[in-house]
């Protein structure tokens, strides 16, 4: 087993926003004195555990981050187990409040909507917990006290749920129960200068007379941009094994889908009015005992020509290359996927990445 996987990736994106800031605009970010396009770190991962890649490959072990786990044990025991409103509600902050502060009034007041039963905070819930919470509040109902150490028999340090292994969790009222993410992802940025473009548009109103003003039904303005992206990610494979219970197989299987949807998902933000179904043009593939190093150096410098794509994939192995030498190597293994030079493929990647958590 290796210790680190490294997967180094660089795609184009055509003219898009799939990451807004607070203004609604594609998110920036000043490297090497320039200004470059970024996609946060935090919309890669939810586009990647959001792909049909990972939802379909690793169904039964993926999560849910969600603050509404109370409401659907609350609809479980009214619709499955015909519980009154009053104990099932009851019952669901029980339920809710082992994954974090419950929040609203404790009871239903003057013919007022129920008692919330959302948490506060998103709390990641495994298959294997969420199980749990279900198979308790129904012993609940049926009269059965909860033990005191509920949350030790609910919440779980390691399981098979690939999403939280791999990204992590924090519940802050629980501590021993957070769980260190086994992958580490950078945010993308363009590996050249770019700047954010206006796109001002108009929307005509399809019912408007001709003997009316010409003018259009709507007036908008929206920023875009377009480049290569450089994204970096992580994998400690000892402690995803370890996030997984030991099972070596069904981390092998989250490292060839979570290959994949780096390469193939992208975050969804103005996607029906862009369509940036963006594909990684590089990908490097890594392993080794080294302590991790990002390339995002060989972009310090912006990258500048008629092909960003070949001249950023020179500049990465060459990074790549001054490293080794100055460093000593810096992976035991690698292989490539180049598209434009037609050399390497995914496939060959992913069972790469898989070897690297099998016993060795």
């Amino acid at each position: 087993m290796s210790r680190f996987v490294q997967l180094h990736y660089l795609t184009a994106y055509p003219p898009s926003n799939p990451n807004r800031d607070d203004q609604g605009r594609p998110k920036t970010a000043i490297y090497g004195g320039v200004p470059r396009l970024r996609l946060s770190s935090q919309s890669l991962k939810r586009a990647a555990r959001l792909s049909d890649v990972m939802r379909e490959r690793l169904e039964g072990h993926m999560g849910e981050r969600t603050q509404r786990l109370g409401e659907e044990v609350r609809e479980h025991l009214l619709l499955e187990h015909g519980a009154d409103e009053a104990r099932a509600t009851e019952i669901a902050r029980k339920i809710a409040d082992i994954f974090g502060k419950v929040d609203g009034p404790a009871g239903k007041k003057d013919g007022q909507e129920p008692a919330h039963v959302r948490i506060r905070q998103l709390a990641f819930v495994s298959p294997e917990e969420r199980a749990e919470a279900f198979s308790w509040a129904e012993r609940m109902l049926a009269g059965e006290d909860p033990p005191t150490d509920l949350k030790d028999q609910v919440l779980r340090t390691a399981d098979g749920a690939a999403d939280i292994a791999m990204f992590g969790r924090m519940l802050a009222d629980d501590p021993v129960f957070n769980r260190e993410a086994a992958v580490q992802v950078s945010h993308a940025i363009t590996t050249h200068k770019a700047v954010v473009e206006d796109d001002w548009y108009t929307a005509v109103d399809d019912l408007k007379r001709p003997a009316e003003d010409a003018g259009a039904g709507f007036i908008g303005e929206a920023g875009f941009g377009s480049g290569v992206y450089y994204l970096s990610v992580c994998v400690d494979t000892g402690l995803l094994v370890r996030n997984l219970a030991g099972d070596q197989g069904l981390a092998g299987r989250a490292m060839e889908a979570a290959t994949e949807a780096f390469a193939t998902a992208t975050p969804s933000g103005k996607r029906n009015s862009y369509g940036h179904h963006a594909r990684a043009g590089y990908l490097r593939a890594e392993a080794g005992e080294v302590q991790p190093r990002s390339l995002a150096a060989a972009f310090l410098r912006p990258i500048s020509g008629d092909d960003l794509m070949a001249a950023s994939v020179e500049s990465l192995e060459a990074m790549a290359a001054r490293f080794d030498l100055a460093y000593g190597p810096q992976a035991s293994a690698s292989s490539v996927m180049h598209v434009d030079a037609g050399t390497g493929d995914l496939k060959t990647i992913q069972a790469f990445v898989a070897a690297q958590v099998a016993d060795g």
